[in-house]
C-alpha cells in the first residue's frame, strides 16, 4: 500500500537481551556472582501479560531468539516495513532495578555495551535511552557520564514506578547528568521492585488494573517533579513520558494550577503555575493514545498539554499493543501537525539531523 505519511521516528522500540548476550561485557568478578547467586530484580509487573514476554504472536523471529532479540528480524518486521526514518530503543532489563547496586552498575553497563555493539554500531537508523541503576543515583550519573560519549545514545531511561518519587532530591544526580550531557531522560511504563504497590489504596487483583492503573504512576511522578521544584533546579532539564498516556495530562494540570493558586505559600521555590513547568518541560509518546468518541476532541488534548509540539510517534514493537503507524490516528491533522507528530518533534528533541 502506498503510504502519503512521511518517514517516521518511532520512540519506543523494545531491543530484548537474550540468554547468555551479557556474558561479553561483564568482567569476570560479576560473572562469577550471576553464576553463583544470580539476581534479585523483579520480574517487573506483579501480574502476567495476556502473551509471552508481552509479544505480538507475530514477533517470535525464526532465529530462536526472544521477539525484540533479532536485529535482522526487527529490520525486516518494522524498520523496513513501515519505513522508519530512526528508531529510539527502550530496553526494559531487570538490571537497573538489582537489589545489589553494583551488581546493578555493572549490569547496567554491560546492557549499554551491548546496545552499542549489537545494535547501535549494526543498524545507522536505531537510537537509544542508556540504562541506569537509578536506585543509586550516583552510580546512575557516572554511567550516564560515561555512555553519553557515544552518539548512539540519546536520552536516559527510567521506568517509572521508583522507590520514591522522582521529584525528590536524592535522585538529582540523574537529572543533573542528563542535562550535564545534553540528554533527556525519558521515563517509561513499568518498573517496581515490590516495595510500593501502583495504586494509593493498595495492590489491584487482576492484570487489567494493573496496566490500567500504571497512569496514575506518571501523573504522581509529574506532580512530585514539578512541586519538589526539579525544572527550577535544572531549567534546561527535558522529560518524555514513554508508553505512559496523556489524556489525563490537561486535568492533572488544571488540579495543579487550583490548588498552587491557594497553597503556593507552601512551595515558594515554584514560581510559575505548575501548568507552564508542563508545557515548557514534558514531551509525550502516543502509544497508548487515548481517542476520544469524537477524534477532533484529541486536538484539544494537545492545545491544552502545549500543542503538536509535545506530542511524538511510537509503536512499542514488538508489544502486544502495539500500535501500527497506518491506523494509529483517527483524529483528522493538517499536514504541518502530522508531519511534526510522525518525526518532525523527535528529530528536533533527540537532535536526529
Amino acid at each position: 500500500m502506498a503510504r502519503s505519511r512521511p518517514p517516521l521516528v518511532d520512540c519506543d522500540i523494545h531491543n530484548e537481551l537474550w540468554p547468555g548476550a551479557l556474558r561479553p561485557h561483564l568482567p569476570q568478578r560479576w560473572r562469577d556472582h550471576d553464576d553463583t547467586y544470580g539476581g534479585r530484580a523483579d520480574g517487573g509487573t506483579s501480574y502476567p501479560k495476556g502473551s509471552p514476554r508481552a509479544a505480538r504472536a507475530d514477533a517470535w523471529p525464526p532465529s530462536g531468539r526472544p521477539p525484540g532479540g533479532d536485529l535482522e528480524f526487527m529490520r525486516a518486521q518494522h524498520l523496513d516495513h513501515y519505513d522508519i526514518r530512526y528508531g529510539v530503543l527502550n530496553c526494559l532489563t531487570t538490571a537497573c532495578r538489582e537489589q545489589n547496586p553494583d551488581y546493578a552498575a555493572a549490569l547496567c553497563r554491560a546492557v549499554n555495551e551491548w546496545q552499542v555493539a549489537e545494535w547501535l554500531e549494526k543498524e545507522p537508523r536505531l537510537r537509544a535511552g542508556i540504562v541506569v541503576p537509578y536506585e543509586d543515583p550516583a552510580l546512575a550519573a557516572a554511567e550516564i557520564d560515561r555512555a553519553a560519549q557515544h552518539p548512539g545514545f540519546v536520552q536516559v531511561l527510567l521506568l517509572v514506578r521508583t522507590d520514591e518519587p522522582l521529584g525528590r532530591r536524592r535522585y538529582h544526580p540523574i537529572f543533573e547528568a542528563a542535562v550535564r550531557n545534553g540528554l533527556p531522560v525519558g521515563i517509561h511504563f513499568g518498573g517496581g521492585r515490590g516495595r510500593n504497590p501502583l495504586t494509593a489504596s493498595g495492590w489491584p487483583s487482576f492484570y487489567i488494573e494493573d496496566h490500567t492503573a500504571m497512569a496514575q504512576a506518571f501523573q504522581a511522578q509529574v506532580v512530585s517533579m514539578v512541586v519538589e521544584g526539579l525544572f527550577e533546579f535544572f531549567p534546561a532539564l527535558r522529560v518524555v513520558l514513554v508508553e505512559g498516556g496523556f489524556g489525563w495530562l490537561p486535568p492533572l494540570m488544571w488540579r495543579m494550577d487550583k490548588h498552587w493558586a491557594r497553597l503556593r505559600g507552601e512551595v515558594p521555590h515554584l514560581t510559575r503555575p505548575p501548568s507552564e513547568y508542563v508545557r515548557e518541560h514534558l514531551w509525550v509518546t502516543t502509544q497508548p493514545i487515548e481517542e476520544p468518541p469524537d477524534p477532533r476532541d484529541l486536538l484539544a488534548v494537545f492545545d491544552e498539554m502545549g500543542g503538536v509540539e509535545r506530542v511524538m510517534f511510537s509503536t512499542d514493537y514488538p508489544h502486544w499493543d502495539f500500535d501500527d503507524p497506518d491506523r494509529a490516528f483517527r483524529a483528522r491533522l493538517d499536514p504541518d501537525a502530522r508531519a511534526r507528530i510522525l518525526s518532525g518533534n523527535a528529530v528536533a528533541l533527540y537532535g536526529l539531523d
